[in-house]
C-alpha cells in the first residue's frame, strides 16, 4: 500500500516548524512512501522548498497560482498523490517515526476502511497555561479530553492527523474550499464536511488509531487567555456555518457538550473539593468562559445575516 503525506505551507514565518515537520516524515519507518508539499501562493517560500526538498526522492513540489486556503491546497495535493491512501498533518506539527505504519496497520487490519485518523498530542513550545483545562484542547488542534477510544470509529480526527484511501477523498469532492484557514479567515472544523461526505458515499466513518501519534506544536500566542476566548467564539460561529452548510454533521457539539456538562464538570468539581488548588479554579473558570464564548459566536452566526452567502465570498 503506497501512502502519499501531503503537507502544506504558506509564509515564511512558518517556515523552520514546516521544515521539521517535513523531515519526520520523510524519516518514516514505512517504506512505500510519497511526500507532496504544497505551497499556497508563496513564491519566495517555494523557491526555498525547492532548494531543501527538490532532490530528495519520493518528493513531489507544487506551488499554488495565489493564495487559495488550506482546503484547496490539501485537495490538490490528494490530485497530485499517486499513493492508495493520502494522509494529512499540519506544517506545525511532527510525526513519530512509526506515524504511518499505524496508520497502514488499521487499513490492512480493515480492509474495507476508506479513513484513518490519528493521535494528535500538544507539543508544548511555550510554557502551558495553569488556567487551559483538556477539555478544551480542540481549540488548539488537539485531542482533548474523551476524544475517542483506540479503534473507535468517530465523524472525524484533527487536521495534523487524518487519513482517506485516496479514490474515496476524492469522489467526496475533497476539502469544501469555503472551510479552513485562507489569509486571516478560517472557518473551523473542515474535517467534518468532507468525512461526513465520504460517509454518505460508503457507509463508512474514520476509525481513530490511537497509537497513530503526531505532536502538534502550540507556540505562545495559543496560550493567550484572550487568543483563545477569540478562537472560542469564532468556532461558535463555525459550527453555525456548519449546521448551514452540513446540517447531518451537527450531532457531535450536542454530545461533547452533554459529556462537558454531565461529566467532566462534575468530575473537577469534586477533585477541586478534594483537593484544592488554584491551577484546578483556573480550569473550571476557562471552561465557562470558553463554553459561553462559544455560545456567543454562535448566536452572532444565528444572527448574521445571509451567513452562508457572505462564508462562500
Amino acid at each position: 500500500m503506497k501512502v502519499s503525506v501531503v503537507v502544506c505551507t504558506y509564509s515564511m514565518e512558518r517556515y523552520s516548524p514546516f521544515s521539521e515537520c517535513v523531515e519526520s516524515v520523510l524519516a518514516q519507518t514505512y517504506d512505500d512512501l510519497e511526500v507532496v508539499l504544497v505551497v499556497d501562493g508563496n513564491e519566495d517560500v517555494f523557491s526555498r522548498v525547492q532548494a531543501d526538498f527538490g532532490d530528495r526522492e519520493g518528493v513531489v513540489l507544487h506551488c499554488n497560482d495565489e493564495n487559495r486556503g488550506i482546503s484547496y491546497s490539501r485537495t490538490k495535493g490528494a490530485k497530485l498523490a499517486s499513493g492508495d491512501v493520502v494522509a494529512m498533518i499540519d506544517d506545525d506539527a511532527t510525526a513519530e517515526p512509526d506515524w504511518i505504519e499505524k496508520l497502514v496497520e488499521t487499513y490492512e487490519d480493515n480492509p474495507e476502511a476508506v479513513a484513518v485518523g490519528g493521535n494528535v498530542v500538544p507539543d508544548w513550545v511555550a510554557e502551558k497555561p495553569d488556567f487551559f483545562p483538556s477539555e478544551f484542547y480542540w481549540l488548539v488542534g488537539c485531542d482533548e479530553r474523551g476524544f475517542g477510544n483506540h479503534l473507535d470509529e468517530v465523524r472525524n480526527t484533527y487536521g495534523s492527523n487524518i487519513s482517506f484511501r485516496r479514490d474515496a477523498f476524492l469522489k467526496a469532492g475533497g476539502y469544501d474550499e469555503n472551510t479552513g484557514r485562507k489569509g486571516d479567515r478560517h472557518i473551523q472544523a473542515h474535517e467534518a464536511p468532507v468525512c461526513v461526505r465520504i460517509y454518505e458515499n460508503t457507509g463508512k466513518r474514520v476509525i481513530y488509531n490511537k497509537r497513530a501519534r503526531v505532536h502538534h506544536k502550540l507556540f505562545e500566542y495559543r496560550t493567550d487567555f484572550r487568543w483563545l476566548v477569540f478562537r472560542s467564539f469564532w468556532q461558535g460561529y463555525s459550527k453555525r456555518v456548519m449546521d448551514l452548510i452540513l446540517p447531518q454533521a451537527s450531532g457531535g457539539k450536542n454530545e461533547y457538550l452533554k459529556d462537558l456538562l454531565t461529566a467532566y464538570i462534575p468530575d473537577r468539581l469534586y477533585e477541586l473539593a478534594k483537593r484544592p488548588s488554584a491551577a484546578k479554579v483556573q480550569q473550571l473558570v476557562a471552561i465557562f468562559v470558553f463554553t459561553a464564548a462559544v455560545g456567543f459566536g454562535y448566536l452572532y452566526g444565528v444572527l448574521t445575516p445571509n451567513l452562508v452567502e457572505k462564508v462562500n465570498e
